[in-house]
């Protein structure tokens, strides 16, 4: 059989099926997304594209689309550019939505397209109709065809398709779009089950399950213990260090840089081209050949403007700031040092004024090759600005960070008339902006009733998103549902409680899906400290930044403030250098923040003039 690697499409939106996570639905005692890993087995390199799944080999090499959800196309163009330059000559491309695949139809489709000669195969199910997503393609033709769109976002997979074409009717291709069409797979697996249960001999070792037949993700042992197993509350300290740590890193990919702020170099980043480009003057004046006095000629040179001809021994020529020096230039004589003589011409320099080349050399700055930022640099404006500079302009990158933000509690109410017994959401509508602080991108806010098994669907379908943060319901009362879904789920529980105060009913967990649940206190000021204290910690860990230096100083009323337990209250910069931080604030609402400048952590026992770890109020 001629070589095959494989891209393996698991992403997308299954907005017919209320946007659950398609390729991790069981059928017949395993996922889709394992129904086309089985059918692959025998292709040399695996590559799925779409959702970090931790729980794949790290054989199998897992990319995502740009943007992510934008259509087929770009998650086939992903998945080649991963490949790279030396994959095999046909590169197999399928769906994780057809729960019958077998490997006999991925190797007959492979012989076809062999012994045929076309660009690409397809399977054709009962009907005849082709089916671009169960298909073997020529490397340069599916290459070449990629190369040719405008625009990779959101096109169909028609409009990959060449020319030269073959179609071959398969069995076990039908796919699932639809509820429906779960249902009668589930249907006739069962089938097969009864039929064969009392014949056919027992698997020695049966292809384990994504995930439990109509429940959700697979659930390790493990991690069902983790999730019951009462912990202690956690320190700050800790609490950070186990998210920078212990939860997975987001699927690295490619990017323009100017398209991902906030996310963070997954490799190092090196310069394409020098800096400068070329010789440039430092500063406005005349570029020379030899020593003075020179012969002025008339031409200018200008930043971004055509290059003067070569300078000959002898010779001046204008220069602005920037602009390419010529050929034979041996310096520039700057303005403030130069005087013309008007009657011939003539350029002379001033007594006692230093010579100095100003000249820009070509790569003094950066060279080809060489580094401007390390692995996990935060893409930033500077970095940006930096990178574009020596014509870098795409990386490597992981994130930004995307959130679901989860408002609960029947009590709240974002807008219109209150109600008995309701109050304003005061923090939902700017918790955004404050994600944004930390490179956090919000791409949905929902609020959640309280209700038994609420949370259960939240989980279930928090596979659009990198952290699901939930505000309310982490504490232990009637109407706090968040925990025991959780469990219920299979979480791994990261951060059980904090010692910290408020805030003690935090909660962080990570889903079998890989995305991270940050439970926040429902009171207000408890949520957007424990937020500001946590969030930079969440983001290192998924995207791979390094810890932020942190802001330190002196806290000149410490002792009123201290106790038993490590506190966090609002504080302003005291002119004369450190904090003042308030001993007694509301923490019901945010009034306690206006006019303040962050918030401050105390620890515990705290003296007057220890240093405290300050954090700042962003905007």
């Amino acid at each position: 059989m001629t070589a095959a690697d494989a891209i393996i499409l698991a992403g997308g939106r299954a907005s017919r099926m209320g946007g659950v996570d398609k390729p991790a639905i069981v059928i017949g005692g395993r996922s889709m997304l394992d129904a086309a890993l089985a059918a692959v087995a025998g292709c040399v390199r695996i590559v799925v594209v779409g959702p970090q799944r931790p729980e794949l080999s790290s054989a199998i090499q897992q990319v995502r689309e740009v943007p992510p959800g934008s259509g087929p196309v770009a998650a086939v163009d992903a998945g080649l550019r991963a490949l790279g330059a030396a994959a095999s000559p046909l590169v197999v491309v399928l769906a994780a939505d057809m729960p019958f695949l077998t490997a006999a139809v991925v190797v007959d489709l492979i012989r076809h397209a062999t012994e045929s000669g076309a660009d690409a195969v397809f399977a054709a199910d009962e009907s005849g109709r082709p089916q671009y997503l169960t298909g073997v393609w020529r490397r340069s033709a599916l290459a070449a065809a990629l190369a040719k769109l405008d625009s990779l976002v959101n096109q169909p997979m028609k409009a990959l398709v060449p020319t030269d074409t073959a179609t071959v009717a398969m069995p076990g291709i039908a796919d699932c779009d639809t509820d429906e069409q779960v249902r009668r797979a589930r249907a006739a697996a069962r089938t097969v089950d009864d039929t064969t249960a009392t014949s056919a001999a027992p698997q020695a070792n049966p292809p384990a399950p994504s995930r439990s037949a109509g429940a959700g993700p697979a659930r390790p042992t493990s991690m069902v213990a983790t999730a019951r197993r009462e912990r202690p509350a956690l320190t700050l300290d800790e609490a950070r260090n186990t998210l920078r740590t212990d939860i997975p890193r987001l699927t690295a990919y490619r990017a323009d840089l100017r398209s991902v702020r906030g996310a963070a170099l997954a490799a190092p980043l090196s310069a394409v081209g020098p800096l400068p480009r070329f010789d440039v003057s430092a500063m406005d004046g005349y570029a020379v050949a030899g020593n003075g006095p020179w012969r002025l000629r008339r031409d200018v040179g200008f930043a971004g403007g055509k290059r003067p001809v070569g300078l000959l021994t002898g010779e001046a020529v204008r220069v602005a700031t920037g602009a390419h020096v010529p050929d034979g230039t041996t310096h520039v004589v700057r303005d403030e040092f130069a005087r013309i003589d008007a009657n011939n011409n003539t350029l002379h320099r001033l007594p006692d004024t230093p010579v100095r080349e100003d000249i820009r050399r070509r790569g003094e700055d950066r060279g080809r090759g060489d580094l401007i930022a390390p692995e996990g640099t935060p893409v930033s404006a500077t970095l940006i600005s930096a990178a574009a500079s020596v014509e870098a302009t795409e990386a490597l990158v992981r994130g930004p960070v995307r959130a679901r933000i989860v408002m609960t509690g029947d009590e709240i109410r974002s807008r219109g008339p209150l109600r008995a017994g309701q109050t304003r959401d005061s923090i939902g509508p700017v918790l955004p902006d404050m994600l944004s602080w930390y490179g956090i991108h919000t791409i949905a806010r929902v609020h959640l009733r309280d209700t038994p098994n609420g949370f259960d669907e939240v989980l279930t379908a928090a596979t659009d998103c990198d952290v699901l943060v939930v505000v309310g319901a982490t504490g232990g009362g009637a109407a706090d549902q968040l925990r025991g879904a959780l469990t219920r789920a299979g979480a791994r529980i990261l951060v059980h409680r904090l010692r910290l105060r408020p805030g003690g009913s935090t909660v962080v967990a990570e889903l079998p899906s890989g995305t991270a649940v940050l439970g926040l206190p429902g009171n207000p000021f408890a949520a957007v400290a424990i937020l500001m204290a946590l969030a930079p910690a969440l983001v290192d860990g998924r995207i791979g930044s390094p810890p932020r230096r942190a802001l330190t100083g002196p806290l000149h009323n410490a002792a009123e403030i201290a106790g038993p337990v490590p506190r966090i209250v609002p504080a302003r910069i005291d002119q004369g250098g450190g904090w003042h931080g308030d001993a007694h604030f509301r923490t019901t609402h945010l009034g306690g923040l206006v006019d303040r400048d962050g918030v401050v952590i105390v620890p515990t026992e705290a003296t007057d003039g220890d240093q405290v770890e300050f954090l700042p109020l962003l905007s």
